[in-house]
């Protein structure tokens, strides 16, 4: 009993048509030149669309400040800083406590008004380092 492999193997299919024309001329009629082939995989670009940042989702946030990171127009203690998740608890500029337990990574959020008023939270007790990068989140968000 012979064993022969079920496989394809593309030179029995050269040997099977190379002496037929008409199959090679066929292929040229169905394979035209390439001027079809570049309006065929002509890509569009789409315009730089600015997401709202007063209503998207935590993960939304992220993906956009990835692509900022990966083309350099947002650097790496930015990119971390918007990153990091929500705390469950937070104050605003007048000092009422926030629950934002309740923001999970598909909940749209305020993200804006949330870095804006955590800068002048951090301007106003004097932490350095804090508002540099918070001015950079923020700067990110206005662009």
């Amino acid at each position: 009993m012979e064993i022969t492999s079920l496989r394809f193997s593309p030179t029995l299919s050269f040997r099977k048509y190379s002496d037929n024309s008409q199959f090679n001329n066929g292929l040229a009629e169905t394979f035209d030149t390439g001027a079809n082939a570049v309006q065929a995989f002509r890509v569009e670009e789409a315009a730089a669309v600015r997401p709202d940042f007063t209503a998207i989702s935590a993960s939304q946030l992220r993906n956009h400040a990835r692509q900022g990171f990966d083309n350099g127009t947002l650097d790496q203690d930015t990119y971390a800083a918007i990153s990091e998740p929500l705390p469950m608890r937070t104050i605003d500029p007048s000092g009422n406590i926030l629950d934002l337990s309740d923001i999970t990574d598909g909940t749209s959020f305020n993200f804006r008004d949330y870095y804006r008023d955590q800068l002048r939270i951090a301007k106003s007790i004097g932490a350095p380092e804090t508002v540099r990068t918070l001015e950079s989140v923020v700067g990110f968000l206005d662009a």
